[in-house]
């Protein structure tokens, strides 16, 4: 089996959610914003975070700042909020020592996910980045994970494994490309969705399962 290991970004390589709301705090203190519109952001940004979303704060709350200054402000703030921890850092690393293909297969849009690469350290121990805002598509759908092996440089056909906290997303994804699949636990299981091949309670115990793969 190829040593392709794909990764999912948000909540399972790095830590979206304290990263959210430390940008949406310093976001709105910096603008003097109501706390209103920051209730509504916050809420607008749960799953996901795009420049429209920005637009419509704009629209909605009648403000003189441009959208799109307001989600280049954003971005930059997750970029220097979103951590990965040393210890996943360290992994990967040590899975690019024994000689495997790492991927990240993402949901959102392309500037700001690139950015959390960047700001985490990520983007030095990967091979190649699918984000669906490439294609307008989101996981599970089986072209973005096309896009991930190929900007690996390998193909799926080959195999592999997919790694991710979302059981639709990342593992339903997974399946359906031929990979198999580490599920990091947290979300609530779909009961028709069939079982990943293993589960874990953390990214490390994942990387690990892989290191000591020896097919």
């Amino acid at each position: 089996m190829s040593r392709l290991a794909l990764f999912d970004l948000d909540g399972t390589l790095a830590d979206r959610q304290s990263a959210l709301s430390d940008a949406v705090t310093g976001l709105f203190r910096s603008r003097a914003l109501s706390t209103d519109a920051e209730q509504w952001l916050r809420t607008e940004l749960a799953d996901r975070a795009t420049a429209s979303d920005f637009v419509r704060l704009q629209d909605t709350f009648g403000l003189e700042v441009a959208g799109a200054d307001l989600w280049r402000e954003y971005v930059d703030r997750m970029a220097a909020a979103v951590t990965c921890r040393p210890g996943v850092l360290e992994g990967l690393s040590r899975l690019r020592s024994a000689a495997w293909t790492i991927g990240v297969i993402t949901n959102g849009a392309g500037d700001i996910q690139r950015a959390k690469l960047a700001g985490t350290g990520l983007v030095d121990l990967v091979d190649g980045v699918a984000v669906s805002g490439d294609l307008e598509i989101r996981k599970p759908d089986l072209r973005l994970f096309e896009l991930a092996a190929t900007r690996c440089g390998v193909s799926l056909a080959d195999g592999g494994w997919m790694v991710g906290d979302n059981p639709i997303g990342d593992i339903g994804g997974g399946q359906r490309a031929g990979l198999r699949t580490i599920w990091l636990r947290g979300r609530r299981w779909p009961e028709a969705l069939p079982a990943a091949h293993h589960v874990v309670d953390d990214i490390t115990d994942a990387i690990t399962i892989l290191l000591n793969e020896t097919e």
